[in-house]
């Protein structure tokens, strides 16, 4: 009997391409699948920053206001200040005298 050899190098070679090119397509798949969570991560983690950076200007201020709270509360030179700028209050026998600032529509 003889032997027959039946070349199966092409059906190799095409069973690998078709392998290689289905593990491609399932990485791009994925990729594709993931890019917007990644965008959405990024996005997210701009807008933490960004209230972050919210959240300590909002405590400096809030820090600067307990200040001049205990200020007003300890000193009365402060109190006496903010009565005479803010309020416009002066000690008896004073007399106010208030500037006003030229129109900068006037000719």
């Amino acid at each position: 009997m003889s032997e027959r050899r039946i070349d199966t190098g092409i059906w190799d070679k095409l069973t690998k391409a078709v392998v290689f090119l289905l593990v491609i397509a399932a990485l791009l798949a994925v990729a594709v699948w993931y890019l917007p969570l990644i965008k959405q991560n990024e996005r997210m983690r701009s807008e933490i920053l960004r209230l972050q950076q919210n959240v300590a200007t909002e405590e400096e201020t809030a820090r600067q206001i307990k200040v001049q709270i205990e200020a007003l509360r300890n000193d009365p030179e402060t109190v006496e200040r903010y009565a005479r700028e803010k309020l416009g209050l002066a000690r008896h026998g004073e007399t106010v005298i208030r500037f006003e600032r030229p129109d900068s529509n006037a000719p």
